[in-house]
């Protein structure tokens, strides 16, 4: 009976779905509520115009806010330890956001040498969070330097008093919105299209890789296999299967990749009766072969 080998590939995708273009989603509403006042909008004749920062206010509240903070947690409940840091530290950075911007609809003040600390450790997070993203995609890497230098403006533009930082801060406040929003759309038509129809780049750096050599087990499994064609299910000698793997690999220890093969119900392996830890003897199981023939000959590919 051929019997399919469960090798595991079913991918889990975590107790919800990916919740990143939800909150990319609201990052692009807010940036886009945010850019009117970021321009000058809501100050007439020196008067603020109550209603434009505190409808900007409501909007931060929920498409900031609201939804970054249940984006954060869908992430955390998702193992997803890096995307729910970033979101739920920016749903708090909102909802501080909002509030300075009812405090300056209604006129209650707010001491801004306190919002400025915070938005300084805010701002060696993000450098920090700015790298490491960068092993992710070139456009991600984007995203959060668009962070890094619109908390520079903020800051310069907080210790030197100067209004030239207006005008980057406006920009890097749209760019943000639009990266977000096009981050957004990939998340959601990318998987759908089957293809990189909103593309994020590669990424801008690699983690170095650990690497492993099949070489010795797949040549383990051909000289058996092909032992098996020949023999069916007689042993063979553990001598003769070692100066085969010798002269494919150069490895001549082989005695841990056949007691994992075994271990793992690949292999039967007979040991020596004066020394029970030397083996003698080793065949492939049905597993083993169903494995080999699935892995190596592509059996169920047609």
């Amino acid at each position: 009976m051929i019997k399919k080998v469960d090798l595991g590939s079913s991918l889990h995708h975590g107790v919800f779905g990916n919740p990143a273009p939800l909150g990319l989603f609201g990052l692009a509403v807010s940036c886009a509520v945010l850019t009117p006042t970021a321009f000058g909008y809501g100050i007439a004749d020196g008067h603020i115009m109550a209603p434009a920062f505190a409808t900007t206010g409501i909007f931060l509240l929920f498409f900031g806010f609201a939804s970054h903070l249940l984006t954060g947690i869908m992430d955390f409940a998702n193992k997803n330890t890096y995307g729910g840091t970033i979101f739920t530290a920016f749903a708090f950075n909102w909802m501080i956001t909002a509030i300075t911007y009812f405090s300056i609809a209604y006129n209650y003040h707010i001491d801004h040498n306190i919002v400025v600390a915070s938005e300084i450790v805010m701002m060696v997070v993000f450098v920090f969070l700015t790298y490491g993203f960068g092993f992710f995609s070139k456009v991600l890497f984007l995203f959060l330097l668009d962070i890094d230098l619109l908390y520079i403006c903020k800051l310069l533009k907080a210790f030197t008093g100067s209004p030239a930082f207006n005008l980057p801060i406006g920009v890097f406040t749209v760019l943000l919105g639009l990266i977000g929003l096009w981050l957004a759309l990939a998340g959601l038509m990318n998987p759908v299209t089957g293809k990189e129809f909103f593309t994020v780049g590669r990424p801008m750096f690699y983690a170095p890789k650990k690497t492993f050599s099949f070489s010795v087990r797949r040549n383990i499994f051909e000289a058996l296999y092909r032992h098996w064609t020949i023999h069916a299910f007689e042993e063979m000698a553990v001598d003769k299967l070692e100066e085969s793997v010798k002269s494919a690999t150069g490895i001549e220890n082989i005695t841990p990749d056949l007691c994992y093969l075994m271990e793992y119900g690949s292999l039967h392996v007979t040991f020596q009766e004066k020394e029970p830890a030397v083996i003698k003897s080793v065949r492939l199981t049905s597993g083993g072969i169903d494995l080999y023939e699935q892995l190596i000959l592509k059996k169920y590919e047609f």
